[in-house]
């Protein structure tokens, strides 16, 4: 035996478990070191019907009964919970199983009973109809989930470290922060740049050119409107030759200007006339018609969808208004001169070389020379007004220039004539059939009648020699040129009143006008 049997064989052993004393005889205090107890168990009550369930029939100790025990074991009730006794549990006033039929009842399906009538039309009832899926049972009545609220913010290390953002995002960031950074780079230097150049010695800062403001409505707006529109005329007879300008009224090559510039070529033959647009076109034009009386003609070029000016009225202008005429004065062409309406209604009888017409004027202050005659007068909206035809000069011949006088036919009565000529090339005038003389005295004026023609229509109103007259329809007669062109206002066949003054004494007679 080892020393160390030996010293467990003459320690005490103490009392055996049979000699054990009882519980109240242990000492407080044993004798050997504390030993652990182990710590005690939490059992909760168990419920009474979870044990009815779950429990151990009474007479079983082990988790499994024997097979003996399972033979004569009687079944054992199960008590239900009471939340499912009361929600699927028959009423307290029902008696019986649930089982069909009840003793003594019908056998079953087919039978006249109340329970089994429409049994096999109803799946819930017929224990052979077959499983299927139904719709999931929904609350309408729910309420709707409240809106999420702002999810929290994620800080610089929860996006960088955190794992809370895509790679691919952090990589997309960090590239548009490259670009936005290269770009103000850029920015900056050259703005450095721009901000050196002028600091070197040698720079020079570029003086500003005054601004030209060149409104709608200016001179200059105008003439760079109407002058590609007027032509320069240049009729050439033989040897001879002379200058005049036109206005383009028509996208068909129809160009209006005066009678006087194109009539050497119309009475000699072999003459040409050439027109010169501002840009130095050059073609041949023609003739369309002519009308000696109002000194207005219209001629044809040959150009391609030539530019047209704008066509305004007469009858809207007032003394005072700003006009400008354009033309080749001179044989300037393209020439533009400002001025006003200084007259309406100015009667003016255009006399030399074989020209003999009386026109109702508008005089203005716009210089006009020789070679402004046929172009355009325009208004302060571009639009023609008037046909410059004649001039006001000290010297003889109307070769002295502009001395501030000069005069437009009305394009009131141009666009007629111009239209008459177009279509028929002839224009036919009212006619009254007296020659007449002005005449005035302390207190009147008006044309007397120096002869009376044979069949006119003033013999026929029954106008008589030396009656003077003072009116022609609405307008008052305050000469022989006045009278002329009064008449020519009308229409023929038109009766008009005419006032007169025979011996002394006012007389008014009607006038049925003939034609010319």
């Amino acid at each position: 035996m080892s020393d160390r049997a030996t010293r467990d064989a003459d320690r005490d052993p103490g009392p055996s478990a049979a000699e054990a004393p009882p519980v109240d005889d242990v000492p407080a205090e044993p004798a050997g070191p504390p030993r652990l107890a182990p710590r005690p168990l939490d059992r909760p009550e168990v419920d009474e019907a979870a044990a009815s369930v779950f429990g151990r029939p009474a007479g079983l100790d082990g988790g499994f009964a024997t097979p003996a025990a399972r033979a004569v074991a009687p079944p054992v009730p199960t008590i239900a919970p009471p939340a499912l006794a009361a929600a699927f549990g028959r009423p307290a006033s029902v008696a019986g199983s649930l089982q069909r039929p009840p003793d003594g009842g019908p056998a079953g399906p087919g039978a006249d009973d109340p329970f089994w009538a429409g049994a096999e039309d109803d799946p819930w009832r017929d224990p052979d109809s077959g499983v299927a899926l139904g719709p999931p049972a929904v609350d309408d009545e729910r309420p709707a989930a409240a809106p999420a609220g702002e999810g929290a913010r994620l800080s610089l290390r929860e996006v960088l470290f955190g794992r809370r953002v895509h790679p691919r995002a952090l990589a997309l960031l960090a590239v548009l922060a490259l670009a936005v950074g290269a770009v103000g780079g850029l920015v900056g230097r050259l703005t450095a740049d721009g901000a050196n150049a002028l600091t070197e010695p040698g720079a020079t800062i570029a003086s500003a050119v005054p601004a030209r403001e060149r409104p709608p409505g200016s001179v200059a707006d105008i003439a760079q409107r109407v002058v590609p529109a007027v032509v320069s005329i240049e009729v050439r007879v033989g040897q001879e030759g002379g200058t005049g300008s036109g206005v383009v009224i028509d996208g068909s090559g129809f160009v209006l200007t005066n009678n006087h510039v194109v009539a050497p070529a119309a009475e000699v033959p072999g003459a040409t006339i050439e027109t010169v647009f501002s840009d130095g076109t050059r073609t041949q034009a023609a003739i369309v018609g002519r009308d000696p009386k109002t000194d207005l003609a219209v001629i044809r070029v040959g150009v391609a969808n030539p530019v047209v000016a704008q066509v305004g009225s007469s009858a809207s202008l007032a003394v005072g208004d700003a006009v400008i005429a354009v033309g080749s004065p001179l044989g300037l062409a393209g020439t533009v001169t400002e001025g006003i309406v200084s007259a309406l209604d100015r009667p003016v009888r255009l006399e030399g070389g074989n020209v003999n017409a009386v026109i109702d004027a508008i005089q203005t202050d716009a210089a006009i020379n020789p070679g402004n005659s046929g172009g355009p007068l325009v208004d302060s909206t571009g639009a023609v007004v008037g046909i410059n035809t004649a001039i006001s000069s000290i010297g003889g011949g109307g070769e002295g220039g502009s001395i501030g006088l000069g005069f437009a036919i009305p394009i009131d009565d141009a666009r007629v004539i111009a239209e008459e000529l177009i279509r028929t090339g002839v224009v036919r005038h009212a006619d009254l059939g007296v020659n007449a003389r002005s005449v005035e005295d302390d207190t009147s004026a008006g044309a007397q009648v120096q002869n009376v023609q044979q069949g006119g229509a003033a013999a026929a109103a029954g106008i008589l020699e030396g009656d003077v007259i003072v009116t022609l329809g609405e307008r008052s007669i305050a000469g022989a040129d006045e009278l002329e062109v009064a008449v020519r206002e009308f229409e023929p066949g038109v009766t008009v009143p005419v006032q007169l003054i025979r011996e002394g004494r006012p007389l008014t007679v009607s006038v049925v006008l003939a034609s010319d």
